[in-house]
């Protein structure tokens, strides 16, 4: 179906009531189609439906039963089909559940330990794929929460975890596994759930009381990003807001969170899903039918409704009782009536939703998705301390030692064989926070792990013991056990909101140690099946292993990894993984020169990863750069020689990298640069930038066979070309800081940076030349020429040459080697014709935008106010230092605007000028773009500093 829009939508969305049914996103309890169901689908013409849990029996009867309600729609007279949703996050939330034919996965925070991204990809392609069969056309995630509370927040291992950037290219890999199986996507829950306060009672709202700086550092990055990658829906969170600047009591009813910070700050323009206006909170604050309202005025598309028909009736009649009162306008019903439309049309249409593959389609892929089951499990296995060299079991335990098992009283996970067998039987019971998360989930006693107990007896054919604890503490029972056993496993399931699993296990781990210093042998294994704060920094327990969910498929991997069926390769979390390893000591990391034939796809994916998790409006840096960008050495007409060498740590298995650092030396200078040093966000702060920069130092400042005469007295950090990193970045003045004390740290002189910025004009056809301007530029009389090719080009490279270093006059040469796309201005002086000043001129689709590629990358973030004629450059102004350099350089720029206007550009910027010459230009209508913070240091201060 193609996307309805303007005067293209279909007659029947005219009238009112079929429109406003499609926004609303409704849910039932039963596993049939009930008569409230069909009634909303017939009369109210519901457009969206989730399904959880309460609806979903088998694989085969929930494809029969999707089919059952597209039918519905479709005979009620549906121009389009449903929507039809679940949450399906895998781990500890899946909707659906059928051991026959859909598989199990890690948790997000399991799939993140595995570090791959690829897998990540093909867990989510997998889960996307099983739902679609069964008719399912939209998937409720990814999870974009970053856990900047981790260890007291209820998401836990449904977040990635609390590294912002990890959290966006584990949520990035997700999204598209599940787009490219067909879904849609739906980022959740916006604004945070990551690092909530909850006051008690389920009536009160849970609380964010970040400031909008501190969420748009953290926790705001991973939905900025994925909205920047082509994310269909968000849900914006039931929670309040209380900061200085903002008091919300309800982030999903608010326009300040929704049509302000989502739309305007973030730039998204999909659908915006509400909470659920069922939770207690919210409808006991407000109503459902005050809510409804509330909701659509915010800004929010889909008003989400799960089970009660008679708040559902009350909401549908909200909304009609505020397009009545005028309070919204048929014109707010249609935007969001478009927004929905083509949201379907991306994901649906009537053949596919009449007709799902069901069963037969899951058949043919249920193999291949079970061995990426194992796969990814045994990948997320991790452990994280094994100080006495307890795993495997196999090779510490004698064959009649005694394992003693000790497993908490917990719910099973929705997933689970066990809930589904309970879930014939008894009702669902939920905690306050549970309820607000729609985690349904039943109170199984020891059940959830007893199969473990068994799978741990089997895989060692020995005797196994095994009871459980409970908030009564160590009992009598339990210290016979420890005392019989040589091992002991104790299971914990979120001990840091479990408190009592916290102090059983630090009870018994002191007394295996009181034992174990009286000659008894009593090995202690906690092993956290939830989150991995458990312990993760109680350096007492000497051999702590995480699993991230227990589901069986879980548990399956854990018995085999402690009895060593495969060696655990899992890692943490975002910061628990990097402080970990950076307590160890700095580690040195082995850097290999580049190989281009090796290295250049590597290199290609590590600039799109750090592109990616980039903030928005990051024009230059790595955005629109390539692997070629580097690639100096071989560019013919060069007026100096120049030294190439570049440094990259890499994984040598898969050949990824992880770190790469781009150094440059002019040996007729004696100058060296550091044009570039950047590493995967995913693996920062673990050294990979410092041993890099240690031997890119080390191989500028050592003695070069081919010039045995050089030697080098001044190291630049930044560089025009290729211009890329003038130097330190400081468009976020945080960052920027960092950086600059990590660079000082590391010898350079941070006292007197040059500053230099690139600007832009991104409205070309609009702007116009100042008031005087010209008059005031023809007053000095200064001669103003373009030239192309090499023909009177001897002067231009004179003259940057004398003023300028050797990258900018390398710029000009391969400037003037191309005639059709560049051309040079010259400013010549009235008295004697001497060059005063030049500039470099590029058309669009310039050559030179491999080596400049702000050329090529503003048009990406530029809004489309660049228009469709591409980008203009005006390079690297060269102006001699007179009384007149101010209005030399103003001259420059306006003929450089001129030209680029000539040539049909829709956008143009000017790179780079240097401190005061900003604000001259900067008054004819450039914007900065970026500013960098170019260093230099003198070899001998590197010397001293032992890098040699």
């Amino acid at each position: 179906m193609e996307a309805q829009d303007g005067d293209e939508l279909d007659p029947l969305w005219q009238d009112l009531d079929w429109a406003m049914g499609q926004l609303f996103f409704m849910g039932w309890e039963g596993t049939e189609v009930t008569p409230q169901i069909r009634t909303l689908i017939e009369d109210h013409h519901l457009g969206a439906i989730l399904l959880t849990t309460k609806n979903l029996k088998t694989a085969q009867d929930t494809a029969r039963l999707v089919q059952e309600l597209q039918t519905i729609a479709h005979q009620a007279g549906h121009p389009v089909p449903l929507l039809i949703a679940v949450d399906q996050e895998n781990g500890g939330v899946n909707s659906l559940f059928d051991e026959d034919y859909i598989c199990q996965f890690p948790s997000a925070m399991g799939t993140a330990a595995t570090g791959s991204l690829e897998l990540a990809y093909e867990v989510a392609n997998a889960t996307a794929k099983e739902v679609s069969a069964v008719g399912v056309n939209m998937i409720m995630g990814p999870v974009l929460d970053v856990l900047t509370n981790a260890r007291y927040q209820p998401l836990g291992v449904r977040a990635t975890g609390d590294d912002p950037q990890e959290v966006s290219q584990y949520g990035i890999a997700a999204m598209n596994g599940y787009k490219d199986a067909g879904l849609t996507t739906c980022g959740k829950h916006f604004p945070s759930y990551g690092n909530l306060d909850f006051l008690g009672s389920s009536l009160d709202m849970p609380i964010i009381t970040e400031t909008i700086e501190q969420l748009s550092l953290s926790a705001l990055v991973p939905f900025r990003n994925a909205i920047r990658d082509g994310l269909d829906a968000m849900m914006v969170g039931g929670c309040a807001m209380a900061n200085a600047s903002m008091n919300v009591m309800h982030a999903c009813l608010s326009d300040q969170v929704v049509d302000e910070l989502l739309r305007n700050d973030l730039g998204f323009n999909g659908v915006t899903i509400s909470e659920c206006l069922e939770m207690d909170a919210l409808s006991h604050d407000i109503g459902v039918r005050g809510g409804t309202v509330m909701a659509v005025e915010a800004g929010c598309d889909l008003v989400l409704l799960c089970r009660s028909f008679a708040v559902q009736q009350e909401a549908i009649s909200g909304l009609k009782l505020g397009v009545e009162n005028d309070m919204i306008s048929r014109d707010r019903i249609m935007i969001s009536l478009k927004r929905v439309l083509q949201l379907k049309s991306k994901c649906t249409n009537w053949h596919e939703a009449l007709k799902p593959p069901g069963i037969s389609l899951l058949s043919t892929i249920h193999p291949s998705h079970l061995a990426l089951s194992t796969r990814a499990y045994d990948s997320s296995i991790t452990i994280m301390r094994d100080k006495g060299h307890l795993l495997p079991l196999s090779n510490t335990l004698y064959p009649d030692d005694e394992l003693l098992l000790l497993t908490p009283l917990v719910k099973p996970l929705p997933a689970s064989a066990a809930t589904k067998t309970l879930a014939e039987t008894a009702r669902s019971v939920s905690t306050d926070h549970d309820k607000w998360l729609h985690r349904s989930s039943i109170m199984s006693g020891e059940g959830v792990f007893r199969e473990l107990g068994r799978s741990l007896a089997r895989q060692r054919h020995g005797k196994l013991l095994h009871t459980s604890y409970t908030a009564n503490g160590v009992r009598p029972v339990h210290e016979n056990l420890i005392n019989r056993a040589a091992a002991i496993i104790i299971i914990t399931a979120d001990a840091n909101r479990n408190l009592y699993q916290n102090g059983f296990t630090k009870h018994v781990a002191m007394m295996c140690s009181m034992l174990s210093a009286g000659g008894k042998k009593k090995s202690l294994i906690v092993v956290s099946v939830s989150s991995p704060y458990d312990f993760a920094m109680d350096k007492s327990i000497g051999t702590y292993v995480c699993t991230f969910d227990f589901t069986e498929t879980a548990m399956s991997a854990l018995v085999r990894a402690l009895f060593g069926e495969f060696v655990p390769q899992g890692t943490l979390p975002g910061t628990l993984r990097k402080s970990r390893k950076v307590q160890k000591s700095r580690q040195h990391w082995l850097v290999e020169s580049w190989n281009r034939d090796r290295d250049h796809r590597g290199l290609q994916a590590l600039i799109k990863t750090i592109e990616k998790t980039s903030p928005p409006g990051t024009q230059s840096g790595l955005s629109g750069a390539s692997a070629a960008s580097f690639e100096l050495v071989g560019i013919p007409d060069l007026a100096e020689p120049i030294e190439e060498a570049h440094y990259v740590v890499r994984n040598s298995s898969t050949q990824a990298l992880f770190g790469f650092c781009a150094t440059y030396t002019y040996p007729a200078r004696s100058l060296a640069l550091i044009s570039a040093l950047f590493v995967d966000p995913s693996k920062r702060n673990l050294s990979i930038g410092h041993s890099l920069h240690q031997r890119a130092v080390r191989g500028l400042l050592s003695p070069n066979p081919k010039y045995p005469n050089m030697k080098i007295t001044a190291l630049q950090l930044g560089s025009s070309l290729p211009n890329i990193f003038l130097g330190i970045p400081m468009s976020d003045l945080t960052e920027g800081a960092r950086l600059k004390r990590w660079f000082a740290a590391n010898g350079w002189d941070i006292s007197s940076p040059r500053l230099l910025y690139t600007l832009s004009i991104r409205n070309l056809s609009h702007w116009a030349p100042p008031e005087g301007l010209l008059a005031n530029i023809q007053r000095v009389s200064f001669a103003f020429d373009l030239i192309h090719g090499r023909e009177n080009a001897a002067s231009v490279l004179e003259h940057v040459s004398t003023h300028s270093g050797p990258e900018v006059l390398a710029l000009y040469n391969l400037a003037l080697a191309d005639e059709k796309s560049c051309g040079v201005v010259r400013a010549k002086s009235p008295v004697d014709g001497s060059l005063v000043g030049t500039v470099i001129i590029t058309r669009p689709e310039s050559s030179l935008s491999t080596y400049v590629p702000v050329l090529k990358s503003l048009s990406a973030t530029s809004n489309g106010s660049g228009g469709s004629g591409g980008i203009g450059g005006i390079l690297a102004p060269v102006v001699q230092n007179t009384p007149q350099a101010a209005i030399v350089l103003q001259g420059l720029a306006l003929l450089g605007i001129r030209q680029n206007k000539a040539h049909k550009a829709g956008a143009c910027v000017l790179c780079w000028v240097a401190g005061e010459e900003r604000d001259t230009l900067l008054g004819m209508g450039f914007d900065v773009l970026d500013a960098f913070e170019e260093l230099r240091g003198a070899g001998e201060r590197f010397n001293e500093m032992n890098l040699g």
